[in-house]
């Protein structure tokens, strides 16, 4: 099997041994504060699930010694210390690692603070297709990976897509789609990097594109929109079910919504090196609500 149709099965976690590293280069993180490592680093921090990933695709996952609560893949980083969550990290556990760079996201709002303690830090915001391919790219500069390699990860990722937006039968082309992210109801609008999944699927997002990437909507919206296919995670489904209205949705009516366990969940939510992944779980839905059914009834 190729690398772009599942990267899990192509050396993902393999060792930095596999990579030869070059000397790393001066980055600019997401604060706009430029970082510079003396040399290629052996111990490595990551808070935030993607950005684990992100290392492990660049051949790097032997170099991270600790990680978030919620960094589950690939198998290895399941063996590591586990420093806190994302948002609320563990600070003294982290300085702990001693880790020659620490990678986080803007949300969580201790790089000050972990700086002031001697650490290296970099915050990492990823939120669209393209921030994961400046990620990649940012990240292997930093951490002496010969860019070359980013690209390469990123062209099996974006061949993914294409290879899924290849699989979705006409007959779903231009269904409006209703994604919710997380209960609140949170749902992934057309600008964040489920939507732009969705837009080269061939589908059209019910949610409109001004009100933000992952905007809070009410339950009442979805009862308006009335989406042709509803896409989310169990365990938002437990609630969605309470919705007003929730039983007349044409998408509830018709069988059309797709419940993705967590395990896939965490594919789909997450922006790094598994989004081809992603899209072929969103294509799976498209074909199993709508193509299946056209063939049946026309």
């Amino acid at each position: 099997m190729r690398c772009m149709a599942a990267l899990a099965l192509c050396g993902l976690a393999s060792s930095a041994a596999a990579v030869q590293l070059v000397a790393p280069q001066a980055v600019t993180d997401d604060r706009g504060r430029t970082v510079q490592l003396p040399g290629n680093p052996q111990r490595i921090v990551s808070l935030l699930p993607s950005l684990t990933e992100s290392v492990c695709a660049l051949q790097l996952c032997d170099r991270l010694v600790g990680v978030d609560r919620y960094s589950n893949w690939p198998e290895s980083v399941r063996k590591l210390p586990v420093l806190g969550g994302g948002i609320d990290p563990n600070i003294e556990a982290v300085v702990a690692m001693k880790p020659d760079v620490v990678l986080l996201s803007r949300a969580a709002r201790v790089a000050d603070r972990l700086e002031a303690l001697g650490l290296k830090v970099v915050v990492v915001e990823v939120n669209s297709q393209r921030g994961v391919h400046k990620a990649l790219a940012r990240l292997a500069r930093l951490l002496g990976v010969p860019e070359a390699e980013a690209e390469k990860v990123w062209r099996e990722i974006n061949a993914g897509v294409d290879a899924a937006a290849q699989s979705v039968p006409a007959a779903a082309k231009n269904a409006r789609v209703y994604f919710e992210v997380n209960r609140g109801p949170y749902a992934a609008g057309p600008q964040s990097f489920i939507g732009e999944t969705l837009t080269r699927l061939g589908v059209r997002n019910v949610v409109p594109a001004e009100l933000g990437p992952f905007p809070r909507l009410s339950p009442e919206f979805l009862l308006r929109a009335n989406p042709d296919v509803i896409m989310l995670g169990d365990r938002s489904m437990q609630v969605a079910q309470t919705y007003p209205g929730w039983e007349q949705l044409a998408a509830v009516r018709k069988q059309r919504v797709c419940i993705f366990p967590q395990q896939e969940s965490d594919i789909i939510v997450r922006p790094g090196p598994r989004m081809a992944e992603a899209a072929r779980l969103m294509a799976r839905c498209l074909t199993d609500k709508l193509g299946k059914q056209a063939e049946g009834g026309k």
